[in-house]
């Protein structure tokens, strides 16, 4: 008997990018990973956005430590130094002309003006923020215990977006589409970068485009 998968199973990540969004439009629960420890270099901390001179990554500074072995809820932010004043400034340099940046733009200015002590509950603020500004309609379950392998009802997307794609288990669920962006002529088409460059460039389209990135298995 095939199994019908409701629900999908993910980490939790910064920004994410268009490959990691389009799997919410299709699926209306999406299981969070939280009983994972940090790994560095991936996108929990860290996330791509379009820039004059091409993609510029933007990265969350960690207290010093050994963050590779703790739990993700436990990796606490470096709110010392200011990131989200530069993050935030860094976006709106980027993407201030885009059409619909001053539409959404205030809901996010204002999460960048609030203080998280840990990644995780930052991460997870940004996507809920995000999942509204789309309208989707996606609840978000985190997990209660790490399981190597996802549950049956569940399609196990953790590990197959990362930022060196060497190291990410093929997603023969994603594919880009095309849409007009900022710095196009001048940097060519950017394909998977932080959503918010879908969402400020296409509005209530973004949506849409999202759900024709999305290849159903």
């Amino acid at each position: 008997m095939t199994i019908q998968r409701q629900k999908i199973l993910l980490e939790l990540h910064y920004l994410p990018c268009i490959q990691y969004m389009s799997k919410l439009v299709h699926y209306p629960e999406i299981c969070i990973e939280k009983q994972e420890n940090y790994q560095k270099g991936s996108f929990r901390n860290r996330c791509v956005i379009a820039y004059p001179n091409g993609p510029l990554t933007l990265s969350i500074p960690l207290k010093k430590g050994k963050n590779e072995q703790l739990p993700i809820t436990k990796t606490a932010i470096a709110n010392d130094q200011a990131w989200q004043k530069k993050h935030w400034a860094a976006i709106r340099s980027a993407y201030g002309k885009s059409p619909f940046f001053e539409h959404y733009a205030d809901d996010l200015a204002a999460l960048f003006k609030t203080k998280f002590d840990f990644l995780f509950d930052w991460n997870l603020a940004l996507l809920e923020e995000i999942i509204a500004l789309l309208q989707l309609p996606t609840k978000i379950t985190p997990t209660v215990s790490y399981q190597i392998s996802a549950p049956q009802d569940c399609l196990d997307f953790r590990k197959k977006i990362t930022p060196k794609s060497y190291k990410s288990e093929p997603d023969t669920c994603f594919k880009a589409v095309r849409y007009p962006q900022v710095f196009e002529e001048k940097t060519g088409f950017s394909p998977n970068l932080s959503v918010l460059y879908l969402l400020f460039c296409r509005g209530p389209e973004a949506a849409l485009i999202l759900e024709n990135c999305f290849i159903p298995n």
